[in-house]
Parts: C-alpha cells; sequence; structure tokens
C-alpha cells in the first residue's frame, strides 16, 4: 500500500484537481485517472480490503491499510473500493440482501462498477436520532410507496450512482426502534427528484451531497432490505465499521497535516531564521506527533473489539474515537494552516480542504454530542476496579 500510495496515487492528485477545475465545482463528472487508479490497485492485490469475508483479514489489519488511504481523501479510498459511502451499504447488502439483491447490487458495487448512496439524514429533523426520520415508507400490494425529503446523501451527485438505500417508517405505530425499514430504490425511479449539491463549507465534492425529494416513488416489494422493522438495528450495524473507518482515514489526513506544517516550517524564514527554530512551532509539533499516536491507539483498541467481539461490544469504544479522531484531526490541520500563513487557507495547498471536511465529522456519522452520551451511559454501567469510599471520617471535636 506504501508503494502504491507513493508511486501512483500521489503522482496523479495533478491530474485530479486540474480535471475538476477545469470542468468547474459543479460538474461532477469522474476524473479518468479514477478508473486507471482502480484497475491499478485490483492488480496489486489492494481491493475490497475493508470488508473481512472478501479481504480475509479484519478491521484491526485494515486500520493501518485505512490509515493510508487517508493521505489522499479524494483518491485513495475509492482507488482501493473502500470509499463512503459504497463500504456502508456494501456491508448492508453483504449482511442483510438477498440473492437476487446481491447480485443486481452488491457484485457490481464489488467490481467497482457502479456507485451508491445511503438516504437517511432528513432537512426537517434530528436525524442523528433515527427514530425521528419522517419518510414514509408505505406498502401497496406488490410495491412501496416511499414519499419524504432527505438530505446529505453523500454520492448522489456521482453519474455512477445507481442505487440509493432509503431509510423511512413502515409502521408509524410499532415499537420505537421497529418503526424503520430499509429499501433499495434504482436511481432513476420515477418520483426521486434531486434538487441540489449541498457544499461542506462552501466546497462541492465530485460525488456531491444532495438534498432528494421522494414523491410517490414506487419499487417492488422485493426491494426492502432486510425484514420491515429492522432498519434501525441495520443502520446501527452499518455505522459501526463504517464509522471507524472515518476515523482511520482522517488519521492520515492529520499526518499528512503535520508532514505539511514540518516541510513548511524547514523552508520558511522570518524574523531572522527558520520557523522550525521556534519554540512555539516545536511545541506545536510535539503536540500533533503526542495527540495523533493516541487518537491511533484508541482507532486500534476499537478495531480490535469490533475483530473478536463485533459491533455491540465495541459502541462505546468507536464513540470514543469519533469523540477524539476528528478534533485531533482539525488541531493539527489549524497548526499546519498557520505556519503555511496565507496559504493555508488558499486551494494552493490541501489544508482549507481537510479541515472543513474533518470539521464536518463532528456532526456526520452522528454529532459529538451523542457520542459523549454514548460513552457516558457505558461508563455509568461499568463498576470501578475498586469501589472505596474515600470520604475521611472526622475527628471527634470533643
Amino acid at each position: 500500500m506504501v508503494g502504491f500510495m507513493r508511486d501512483c496515487v500521489f503522482p496523479a492528485e495533478r491530474a485530479y484537481h486540474d480535471h475538476r477545475a477545469g470542468h468547474g465545482e459543479h460538474d461532477h463528472t469522474v476524473p479518468p485517472v479514477v478508473e486507471e487508479l482502480k484497475q491499478e490497485a485490483k492488480r496489486r492485490g489492494l481491493w475490497n480490503l475493508f470488508l473481512p469475508a472478501a479481504s480475509g483479514i479484519g478491521q484491526l489489519d485494515y486500520a493501518a491499510i485505512a490509515e493510508l488511504s487517508g493521505w489522499s481523501p479524494e483518491l485513495a479510498p475509492e482507488a482501493i473500493n473502500g470509499q463512503a459511502p459504497d463500504t456502508g451499504n456494501m456491508e448492508l447488502l453483504h449482511l442483510f440482501a438477498t440473492p437476487e439483491q446481491r447480485e443486481r447490487w452488491l457484485e457490481p458495487l464489488l467490481d467497482g462498477q457502479i456507485r451508491s448512496a445511503f438516504a437517511m439524514t432528513e432537512p426537517d429533523v434530528a436525524s442523528s436520532d433515527a427514530t425521528n426520520i419522517t419518510t414514509a415508507i408505505r406498502r401497496d400490494g406488490d410495491d412501496y410507496v416511499i414519499d419524504g425529503r432527505k438530505w446529505w446523501i453523500s454520492g448522489l451527485a456521482d453519474p455512477r450512482c445507481e442505487l440509493l438505500v432509503v431509510m423511512g417508517k413502515t409502521d408509524p405505530q410499532a415499537p420505537t426502534h421497529r418503526q424503520q425499514s430499509m429499501v433499495l430504490v434504482p436511481v432513476g425511479t420515477p418520483g426521486v427528484v434531486v434538487h441540489r449539491d449541498l457544499p461542506v463549507f462552501g466546497r462541492h465534492d465530485q460525488h456531491g451531497h444532495c438534498e432528494a425529494t421522494f414523491e410517490g416513488v414506487r419499487v417492488p416489494a422485493t426491494h426492502l432490505l432486510g425484514q420491515e422493522g429492522d432498519g434501525f438495528a441495520m443502520a446501527q450495524a452499518r455505522l459501526g465499521p463504517g464509522r471507524l473507518h472515518h476515523c482511520m482515514r482522517a488519521l492520515g489526513a492529520a499526518e499528512r497535516a503535520l508532514a505539511m506544517l514540518i516541510r513548511r516550517a524547514r523552508q520558511r524564514v522570518a524574523f531572522g531564521g527558520p520557523l522550525i527554530e521556534r519554540e512555539s512551532v516545536q511545541r506545536d509539533i510535539a503536540e500533533s506527533r503526542v495527540a495523533i499516536d493516541q487518537a491511533r491507539l484508541l482507532c486500534q483498541a476499537a478495531a480490535r473489539t469490533l475483530d473478536l467481539a463485533g459491533n455491540k461490544a465495541a459502541a462505546a469504544q468507536i464513540s470514543m474515537v469519533k469523540l477524539v479522531v476528528p478534533r485531533v484531526v482539525t488541531q493539527v490541520v489549524d497548526r499546519a494552516i498557520q505556519v503555511h500563513g496565507g496559504a493555508g487557507i488558499s486551494d494552493d495547498v490541501p489544508l482549507a480542504a481537510m479541515w472543513g471536511w474533518h470539521r464536518a465529522m463532528r456532526i456526520f456519522d452522528g454529532p459529538d454530542e451523542i457520542h459523549a452520551r454514548t460513552v457516558a451511559r457505558s461508563e455509568l454501567r461499568t463498576a470501578p476496579l475498586f469501589d472505596l469510599d474515600t470520604t475521611r471520617p472526622r475527628k471527634d471535636a470533643s
């Protein structure tokens, strides 16, 4: 993977960005270099490594690979077919799809022939609580009919996107966590109306983050994923590894930002000497290294728990990772921006884009507040190693 990044991915970044700049930010065509990288990754055996059933490796082993891919987040994850939201959707299809659904959707996704999107978040409710979702999925004979509005549908603007995994309510009267279901909606189904591509801090992603409405969208009942009422549980199964993968890749971005900080500080001279000689810059470097390494250990611990005990056992650890990693990355990137000065807030270097994306991580896949609650509740259920009353008895005043 190191050789692939050095020899193939980094040299391809210029062609990727030149294509996007030449076509404009609202163009979502795929730079040709992406497909070239995918073919080279297949040739090298760097393909579908995120899925243990396909790769034979666990989440702990994949952590190092995902981190390396995070050094070039727009190119490397897709080059090895490890990009969001497709990895999460492939996890869902692998776990819950029927043989027919797997043949139609999972196999082309695993082969990198198509892309997919996941439609869960809604603009009118707090969607971090999936029980709030209002999109209706109604059974009508041999079909399901979908009505609702979604946004932040990552990947929908990509011309290769052929599948929408849509989460909504099939039975609002059922127990709270049994109301939701997921259905597979082919892109282009009548009634799916894409309204706009949302920018992240002013930047438009090549794959897009779209807002769309579902207006009487009709699909066969065979497009139900799993069973009615399984949607909430399936979402949790999807989000476990997916959240960890996001954080693994984010550590790679932090490493790149730190390397850029050091390189810039060595080259830049101000007030009589290189910036690298300034105590404040050296402290920034030290604080960044310590924070990155601590965050990596948290990721590795969560990945090991996933491998050994599954999603439920790793839930609190994954929430810890989601709390810590985006904060660490934005802090490291911010330090690198400061050392770069005016260049740091421009598009001449990738730091501004990196900061925006990783600040957004504190919202997508669950906001900080939700993960803090998960960690706190886990801690409150855990008995301390020693349950001591440390109150000192008062001496008798008499």
